[in-house]
């Protein structure tokens, strides 16, 4: 934990090199990028397919495939080098994204400790090397559940949308884990809002905003 209590994490800057080379020269403590399992490729992206379709899509927004620079996995973990401040969110259910994933970590970056979450907790099953798990929950319903795993197996850190905690939420989740993370944290507000609930860790796509966080964790060391 850091001088004010907050870890920072550099959400989705991890979708390309050159936006995970900033967010590491900044200084964040993670950076996050999102992995899918496609057609035997593990592409970094957070744009969803469509099935079959030639489309990739988020909230209105359309993009055909041509139109859009693959990035695998492999490529950004050799321009990670030797820094471990990566998290892989692991998205959709695609029965080989995990077991490819832990693969690829086994032969690429077997030591580095590199971080890993998922809202399909099971996936991290298959990681049989030094990785830190992180439980993600993004319903109320995922969030009773996460509260019954941490008070029985206790895990790395737990990741949570922020309109779901209440401070004897985050409480209940320290009983259980040494890193509650949530999100998203994009203004001010919503950064002075996490403080209130007493989260260890803030994700922002807001790097200016997570460089004031460190600039004030610096001041007070």
């Amino acid at each position: 934990m850091t001088a004010d209590g907050l870890v920072t994490i550099a959400h989705r800057r991890g979708n390309t090199v050159d936006g995970l080379r900033e967010a590491l020269a900044a200084g964040v403590h993670l950076v996050e990028c999102d992995v899918h399992a496609y057609r035997g490729r593990l592409e970094v992206r957070h744009l969803k397919s469509m099935g079959g379709l030639p489309w990739l899509w988020d909230k209105g927004e359309l993009v055909h495939r041509r139109r859009h620079r693959h990035l695998e996995l492999g490529e950004l973990v050799e321009a990670l080098g030797d820094d471990h401040r990566l998290m892989i969110d692991l998205k959709g259910l695609h029965p080989r994204l995990a077991p490819s994933v832990a693969r690829l970590l086994r032969e690429a970056a077997p030591d580095l400790g590199l971080t890993v979450c998922t809202k399909s907790w099971g996936m991290l099953e298959q990681f049989d090397m030094p990785v830190r798990r992180v439980l993600s929950a993004g319903s109320r319903r995922a969030v009773a559940r996460l509260l019954a795993r941490v008070s029985s197996r206790p895990v790395h850190g737990v990741s949570v949308r922020r309109s779901l905690l209440t401070p004897e939420v985050v409480d209940r989740l320290h009983g259980g884990t040494e890193l509650v993370m949530t999100w998203p944290v994009d203004t001010p507000e919503a950064l002075a809002d996490a403080r209130r609930l007493g989260v260890d860790a803030v994700i922002s796509k807001d790097l200016g905003l997570l460089r004031g966080v460190l600039d004030g964790q610096r001041d007070l060391s």
